[in-house]
């Protein structure tokens, strides 16, 4: 069955049939050529022909020159995760080009600079159909004036979204309008590269009758919605949630994230009698020194945060530790990537789930937020300062490179309603009323969470040591064992009292079905297209289950125990998250399968489909007895 579906899909637009607004794109150039302006424009083309789009960078993570790939999906149904197969190519770069032809599935159609030479003999692929264009000779049309020698690099890129927009019907008035959102207050670029977008539409007009049967039509599914980075959206979401302290270290791919919080905080941030900013944010010297700050400012009283990826949380390992056990707030958002070590420093993971959940020596966890898209990402960066500050503890918002730096869809953002939730702060007047009785590590409503006070509160009472050494629950420095114990374990019900408090799992349950799929992160776009492909291709049917945080509230465990079978996908080679599934619910062990891809790219359906159908018996999924095999995505 699997077999005769991959022909099938192999030849698909490769026989004249028309497919229309489905389709997987990908541009091949080099980076720093100007390529991510041409890729843009043409992405948000599509997009304004009100397709469902999505697109991915694959830059390298060394100097200007190197292969770089913008690969874009396309899909009237709003799948947006990554096609393993690619349906149309475009060949720019003579370094990877051989590579890249070789790579392509039957069937697809070749956009190429015509010095390539790829249809030569030699090279050519006969199960592809070609479009030579000249690139390097139209470019000097319209550069031909010595000023424009530099940017004859840059120009070309946009004679391709010419041809491109010619040969896959995308309207010229809407990549017109993209490159004007683009290039904004820029005029002369602007005329520039709309004359080069002309001159790839008038060649192929004229020099290139056969269409490519992938064709872009007009729909209405993308009215309303905006194209941001789900950095861009989380820097919003710490202005949104109060956030006034901000120290960073840069490192791929999580630099924009505070790059964008200083260009918002330049708008919003700045008072408006003094005309000063009232908001703190600090470039460290390392990422050490970028926790202790915001470590600092979250035992003064500010909401802050610092954003990085694996190797930084490796250096912060200590100083998370001091905020977790002398139960300081502070945020950290971790744009994981590739490792070990530096390990591939532009591609995307989910490596760090146990690095970040069991963060520092000795007995620590800590709550992990697991935004899938810029919406939550947005949502997610303020609920993560109200449950640092009510927890009094670090809390980590978990998203990767592809969410991170990638353009994805989102409904415009939601303004907040609700107030800050500072958690449990004792002002002067409230620690004279508990003065003979108050600690600050004591229990007093049986849920962990002590009360604290902030420097400078008004009152004798209010002080306290801060310490990461061994304290009482009055703050006093004790090293009795028993002492010690009741400490670690009230950490343990303050942990248990996180799990009613962090964001609930979304459940999607079918009728009949004994099995379902569990996921998290950008992980959820794959693992959906998975599922609708398995019942209708297999008839499996499967349940659904989107973790959005650790610890693991009820509702997942209950969802997960009323399943005969997990499939638990994930982008890291381990299956982390399994890992913490079998400790934590030590008697469902035997039910979680890991489903796991971890190349650095996107998660795809693909490897979701072959994953549960290489778990035989099909009758543990509730489908029929299906062939164990593999399915084109």
């Amino acid at each position: 069955m699997s077999s005769v579906l991959t022909e099938t899909t192999s030849r698909a637009g490769a026989s004249g049939e028309t497919v229309v607004n489905d389709f997987s794109l990908q541009v091949a150039t080099a980076n720093g050529s100007g390529s991510q302006t041409a890729n843009s424009v043409l992405m948000r083309s599509i997009f304004r022909m009100g397709v469902p789009v999505s697109g991915k960078n694959l830059f390298p993570s060394n100097i200007q020159g190197l292969p770089t790939w913008f690969t874009i999906r396309a899909n009237k149904d709003g799948y947006i995760a990554r096609k393993r197969d690619l349906d149309v190519l475009v060949c720019m770069n003579a370094e990877t080009a051989d590579d890249d032809v070789r790579e392509v599935r039957a069937g697809a159609h070749v956009v190429y600079e015509k010095k390539l030479g790829l249809e030569n003999p030699g090279k050519k692929r006969d199960d592809l159909t070609y479009y030579a264009v000249p690139f390097s000779e139209l470019v000097l049309k319209i550069t031909s004036a010595p000023e424009h020698a530099k940017l004859r690099k840059l120009i070309v890129n946009m004679i391709y979204v010419g041809v491109v927009a010619d040969l896959m019907g995308i309207d010229p008035l809407e990549t017109e309008k993209a490159i004007a959102k683009q290039l904004k207050g820029k005029q002369k670029a602007i005329e520039l590269n709309i004359d080069a977008v002309r001159l790839g539409l008038e060649f192929a007009a004229q020099n290139l009758p056969a269409k490519i049967p992938f064709r872009v039509e007009r729909m209405n599914a993308t009215q309303g919605k905006i194209m941001v980075e789900g950095n861009v959206a989380a820097a919003l979401g710490c202005v949104f949630g109060g956030a006034t302290v901000c120290a960073w270290y840069p490192i791929t791919p999580s630099s924009s994230l505070c790059e964008s919080f200083i260009d918002f905080c330049d708008d919003l941030r700045v008072d408006p009698v003094t005309k000063k900013k009232n908001v703190a944010i600090i470039q460290a010297e390392d990422e050490i020194a970028s926790i202790g700050m915001v470590l600092g400012a979250g035992w003064a009283g500010a909401r802050s945060f610092t954003s990085t990826s694996g190797p930084g949380i490796s250096l912060m390992s200590e100083y998370i530790g001091l905020g977790y056990y002398a139960e300081i707030p502070a945020v950290l958002f971790d744009v994981q990537r590739t490792g070990p070590s530096t390990g591939l420093p532009t591609r995307t993971m989910q490596g760090d789930i146990l690095l970040c959940y069991f963060n520092s020596q000795g007995d620590t966890k800590h709550p992990l937020l697991f935004p899938a898209s810029p919406e939550e990402c947005f949502t997610m960066a303020q609920e993560a300062f109200d449950l640092a500050e009510q927890l009094q503890t670090p809390v980590f918002v978990m998203s990767d490179l592809d969410l991170g730096m990638n353009n994805w869809m989102a409904d415009p953002f939601p303004y907040p309603t609700e107030p800050f939730h500072r958690g449990k702060v004792l002002d002067a007047a409230a620690i004279e009323a508990v003065k003979e009785t108050w600690g600050r590590y004591k229990d007093v409503d049986g849920d962990g969470i002590p009360y604290r006070t902030l420097p400078g509160t008004p009152n004798p009472h209010a002080a306290f040591f801060t310490r990461g050494s061994g304290h009482d629950e009055t703050a006093q420095y004790t090293e009795k064992p028993q002492d010690y114990v009741n400490n670690v374990n009230r950490l343990v019900k303050k942990f248990g009292t996180a799990r009613t408090m962090v964001p609930k799992p979304e459940i999607q349950d079918r009728p009949g079905a004994t099995a379902g799929l569990l996921a998290y992160g950008t992980s959820h776009y794959g693992t959906t297209e998975a599922r609708d492909k398995l019942a209708a291709t297999f008839g499996v049917s499967l349940d659904y289950c989107r973790l959005r945080s650790l610890p693991l509230c009820a509702e997942a465990v209950d969802w997960m125990r009323r399943h005969e079978r997990v499939y638990v996908v994930e982008q890291n080679r381990d299956g982390q998250l399994v890992t913490i599934l079998r400790d934590e619910l030590s008697e469902l062990a035997t039910r979680f399968v890991s489903v796991r891809q971890y190349n650095g790219l996107p998660l795809d359906a693909t490897t979701v489909i072959d994953g549960v159908l290489n778990d035989a018996p099909a009758s543990r999924v509730g489908g029929p007895d299906v062939k164990k095999g593999g399915l084109r995505a």
